[in-house]
């Protein structure tokens, strides 16, 4: 079922002027302390039947608390819910476990819906949240937060890591941290989209473990691609062991990797791979809004620094922008004849602690054509030795930034090179510290790396969860695709080796394939350019089967590809696009789309295989006749559509490409049909 967006019946429960803490123990006395010390202006209300200066039941509250903090056992969380719910409370935070993520818990946690009715709840199997710009923290362990005026919103499922988070010393303003659990009623997307609608929250950075309600994930991105503000996340799940995890933790919905990938892409969302990525890239994105993707120049006083940035560049998809007559000129003039002008660029030291010629040198390559620039510095132990000669590419770093009114960051090759002091002053002059080459490159390969263009509107088609999937063999699968248009071979159907060679002989020269057996090659179930009736019998009469299929082959190919959808259920369908044929396996080329797929990204995707060329003509051979191809690509995918969500799979492997044709080869079709 499709979660509602309460977008609005969040505000008394994140923006509280009261808050409840019921329940005892050292979780509960956590949450007070931590309001206290947060500076909370409001009436804080302890229930406990026992506890010292504690109300004895919900009941007995002056007044319906706008938060409450619910710290009791699963059981007793869902009677003091229903108390709430009645008396006209704000919202909850649930802590309790063992709800759907357990075993016995599922009933119990549709209980605790039906209980909250129109009151929100997060959680259950959750630490709650922390408001920083309004000194709310309705959170039961230590933080790592500070009030603030502005500030990135950090949502995860895990508790855990949100408390991580909280704790970086990177210089990442934090507005609010929140943890959702297992999201029985309100989830990340609805959390999110509410704090996108707050102008002092300046970016978004979600941790998930599954995706549970895409429709609730697609109504976010449009939200924040209204408001401008980017949208950083990361997801694990890519592993067997982390599914798994994911499962047991928050009972949520990981699926594949591939799918998150191509869902995120489409909705316009800047997929990370770590924490620390996650963290580089809010810092980006609080700055400066949405990255303009593109090259970028980079700035180091090493050869050594300009190598391990080309290097690390070139491994992700960064470009460096060239290096312009005009900057070549101006570079010269400050550098003299020693100095190489390039991108990445080595300026040497020979003008180092010169703020001015350092000033100018970083100025020129910020107001060039690239669209961010890195300067690449570790700042000294301050414990260990004087710092101030440093002092020099700060001040140099604000003037390039000042002058180009341009992106420009310091990225110190060693997270622990560039102290937290130094972060937040740059960060405070519009400046963008990175703490780590890796964590840094992976960052701004995010951001500014090539992206599919984001559409967050476009209607996502979902699978149909369905036990009755069936799978058809290759001619009925070519049938049902030839009726959405897919070219497929002229063919016959024959039950015996004899009949088999009389209905070849007007397809001649003809493929003979086993029908009923899946990966016919692997199996010895295929025969290829057979030019006689004797040749067919004898194949037939080898693969021993109850029937075969004939059909012409098709001798002028110049490429094969493969063309599949899947459904997957956490993130829609996938269609996948590669290198085809008995190798596919080997080749590993493919590029991945979400269904519904326009002809522009699928031209785009053909054009980012490695095999491309081929298509194009390689060696004087004729190039693929491309509108075809891409007209079946689509055809599969019209196919694919029009089951509503019933088909599991479709492949066609190969997809033979020739000058004047695109054709299905081969073909499979499972799901509810």
């Amino acid at each position: 079922m499709r979660r509602r967006i309460v977008t609005a019946r969040l505000q008394r429960l994140f923006c509280p002027s009261s808050v409840a803490v019921i329940g005892g123990g050292a979780w509960c006395r956590s949450v007070l302390t931590s309001l206290d010390g947060f500076g909370f202006q409001g009436p804080v209300w302890h229930v406990h039947p026992t506890a010292d200066g504690a109300f004895r039941s919900v009941a007995d509250l002056p007044a319906m608390p706008d938060a409450a903090f619910v710290g009791v056992n699963r059981h007793v969380s869902v009677d003091v819910i229903q108390d709430l719910a009645d008396r006209g409370a704000g919202g909850a935070v649930c802590f309790a476990s063992g709800f759907a993520e357990s075993e016995d818990g599922q009933a119990l946690s549709a209980d605790l819906v039906a209980a909250a009715g129109e009151m929100p709840i997060v959680g259950p199997n959750c630490y709650g949240f922390v408001n920083a710009l309004d000194g709310v923290s309705v959170w039961p362990d230590v933080h790592g937060l500070v009030q603030v005026d502005r500030g990135v919103a950090l949502l995860t499922q895990s508790s855990n890591i949100a408390l991580n988070l909280s704790m970086q010393t990177r210089g990442l303003p934090i507005a609010f941290l929140g943890t959702a659990g297992n999201q029985a009623q309100i989830g990340l997307s609805e959390m999110a989209q509410h704090l996108l609608h707050d102008p002092r929250i300046t970016a978004l950075g979600l941790y998930l473990e599954g995706i549970g309600d895409v429709g609730a994930l697609q109504a976010m991105a449009q939200a924040a691609q209204a408001s401008g503000k980017t949208v950083i996340v990361l997801k694990s799940g890519k592993s067997e062991a982390a599914q798994t995890a994911a499962l047991s933790h928050t009972a949520s919905m990981s699926g594949s990797d591939v799918g998150a990938d191509v869902l995120f892409a489409r909705l316009g969302l800047i997929r990370v791979q770590s924490l620390a990525a996650m963290i580089e890239a809010l810092k980006h994105a609080h700055l400066y809004g949405p990255a303009t993707r593109g090259s970028i120049a980079s700035l180091s006083c090493s050869g050594g620094e300009a190598s391990l940035m080309a290097d690390g560049g070139d491994a992700r998809g960064l470009t460096f922008a060239p290096i312009t007559d005009a900057q070549d000129t101006a570079l010269s003039g400050v550098l003299g004849p020693l100095v190489t002008r390039a991108n990445p660029l080595d300026y040497h030291t020979f003008i180092w602690d010169d703020a001015d010629a350092m000033s100018a040198v970083y100025t020129t390559m910020a107001q060039g054509p690239a669209e961010l620039t890195v300067i690449v510095v570790d700042f000294p132990r301050r414990d260990r030795c004087e710092t101030t000669a440093w002092d020099c590419v700060v001040t140099a770093s604000i003037a390039a930034r000042l002058a180009s009114d341009k992106p420009v960051a310091l990225l110190a090759s060693l997270p622990e090179s560039l102290p937290e002091q130094t972060a937040q002053r740059l960060m405070a002059e519009g400046v963008l510290p990175l703490n780590g080459l890796e964590a840094g490159l992976d960052a701004l390969a995010a951001l500014y790396g090539v992206r599919i263009a984001a559409d967050p509107a476009r209607a996502i088609v979902l699978p149909i969860a369905s036990a009755d999937s069936i799978m058809l063999d290759e001619a009925a699968s070519k049938s049902a695709l030839a009726a959405s248009g897919v070219d497929i071979p002229r063919h016959q159907v024959a039950t015996s080796p004899n009949e088999a060679a009389s209905l070849s002989e007007t397809l001649l020269p003809v493929a003979l394939k086993a029908r009923g057996v899946a990966h016919k090659s692997d199996a010895g179930g295929v025969a290829l350019g057979l030019t006689a009736p004797e040749a067919v019998v004898t194949a037939a009469t080898r693969m021993g089967c109850a029937s075969y299929h004939i059909e012409e082959m098709i001798t002028d190919g110049v490429a094969e590809l493969l063309v599949a959808i899947i459904a997957d259920p956490a993130h829609g369908y996938v269609l996948t696009v590669g290198a085809g044929g008995v190798l596919t396996e080997l080749w590993q080329d493919t590029q991945h789309l979400l269904v519904p797929a326009k002809e522009a990204e699928v031209h785009a995707a053909l054009d980012r295989l490695r095999i491309a060329p081929l298509l194009d003509g390689y060696r004087g051979a004729p190039a693929a006749d491309r509108a075809a191809v891409v007209e079946a690509i689509l055809a599969v995918q019209d196919y694919a559509i029009a089951q509503d969500g019933r088909v599991a799979e479709v492949e066609v492997n190969p997809l033979i490409v020739t000058a004047t044709r695109a054709v299905a080869a081969d073909a499979l079709i499972r799901g509810d049909l």
